[in-house]
């Protein structure tokens, strides 16, 4: 395991958060795989700042399975963290770190199993996909997926190493992401009249997809397998206002569905936009020629489903782990993405989502054993 925790040493130190660059990853890993004499190939965002990675070991006109995780990280700032969180900290068999369990632990294993993988290999490849800006919608492996779509080898199966406590999850709900901005009128709050209050309409917007969540728990698909079993809806974000004594002009807020096999996300968000322009905006409009209500879709991702394709992969990965119940995730991944190009898809990895996102992550020493353990049995199946 040593080599496995030095790899995540490194990998912990590459502060890549989202939006910023992860060329200085990037550039390790590919210079990590050339001295073992494999080559790999780049996807860049659109700016060339960040990149995605894939690169094959074995036969490369072949199927095989690729190992799937994103090299980005949330931010640490305002959290109470009691290590530096880019500086893997060892404490009582814990590796702490920023991207320990999310998902820098899972990568490191992947590299660490590179030897393994290539004097044992055979006649099925095993790929290496690292992508960038996963935790903001899955927004970089959709150019490496568009590429792989038209490949004639393109993998036969997907391991995307989400945290899951090396648990092997087969299902998770979709998500759409959106913004709304509500444009008023200026005035003095001693004669709110003869302004156009952003904020109290933003309000009531916010109260009806409130209302649409409600309408949801209650009379929506309903699938016993998720937590919770029903779409949810929550506005996550809003802001507005100069002055409490100042009629508002501008407030934008924003919000997201999560959604259950069945649901279409389209008719919530078609209703929110039948209420702002039918009951909403007429009533600005006597006040302020100019009000305007848009709605803007920042990110959307669709659900990973549990479906025959994925029976083999499922089987497999549960046989080498010696488990045959599968979970459902409570977040989301690429996994959605994958599939949707013909690539049967399961996420199962180190570290517990419980641990993410917050201050002092961690993932387990034994967890990383155990993932490196069922890596290297890919490839030489009891």
């Amino acid at each position: 395991m040593q080599t496995a925790v030095e790899l995540l040493r490194t990998l912990v130190g590459f502060q890549t958060v989202s939006r910023r660059s992860n060329l200085d990853l990037i550039d390790f890993v590919e210079g990590y795989l050339a001295g073992f004499g494999i080559g790999a190939r780049r996807v860049y965002s659109s700016d060339g700042e960040r990149a995605n990675l894939y690169a094959t070991i074995g036969p490369t006109q072949r199927g095989g399975i690729c190992l799937s995780g994103h090299s980005d990280v949330v931010p640490t700032e305002g959290q109470p963290w009691s290590t530096d969180p880019f500086v893997l900290t060892e404490r009582a068999g814990r590796l702490f770190g920023r991207g320990t369990s999310d998902m820098k632990g899972f990568i490191a294993c992947v590299l660490a199993a590179v030897p393994h993988f290539i004097e044992h290999v055979g006649e099925t490849p095993i790929h290496i996909a690292i992508s960038y800006d996963e935790e903001i919608g899955c927004v970089g492996v959709r150019g490496l997926l568009e590429e792989l779509a038209g490949d004639a080898a393109k993998p036969t199966g997907c391991i995307i190493g989400e945290p899951t406590e090396m648990r092997v999850a087969s299902a998770h709900k979709g998500k759409s992401a959106y913004r709304c901005c509500v444009r008023g009128l200026a005035g003095h709050s001693a004669q709110p009249q003869l302004g156009v209050n952003a904020i109290e309409y933003a309000a009531e917007l916010v109260a009806f997809l409130r209302r649409g969540g409600r309408a949801l728990q209650s009379s929506g698909a309903s699938h016993a397998r998720y937590d919770p079993p029903f779409s949810t809806v929550q506005t996550g974000k809003i802001r507005g206002g100069v002055a409490i004594n100042v009629v508002p002009d501008h407030c934008e807020f924003d919000f997201e569905i999560r959604q259950v096999p069945g649901e279409d996300a389209a008719q919530l968000v078609g209703d929110l936009t039948a209420y702002a322009k039918q009951t909403l905006l007429p009533e600005m409009s006597t006040v302020f020629s100019d009000a305007a209500i848009d709605l803007e879709q920042l990110n959307a991702y669709p659900g990973l489903k549990d479906d025959a394709s994925s029976e083999a992969l499922k089987a497999l990965c549960g046989g080498l782990l010696g488990v045959h119940d599968f979970a459902t995730l409570s977040f989301g991944t690429e996994g959605g993405l994958f599939q949707a190009i013909g690539i049967p898809t399961v996420v199962c990895g180190p570290g517990s989502i419980n641990r993410a996102h917050k201050a002092d992550e961690y993932v387990e020493i034994d967890e990383l054993k155990q993932c490196y353990d069922f890596l290297t049995r890919l490839v030489t199946p009891s």
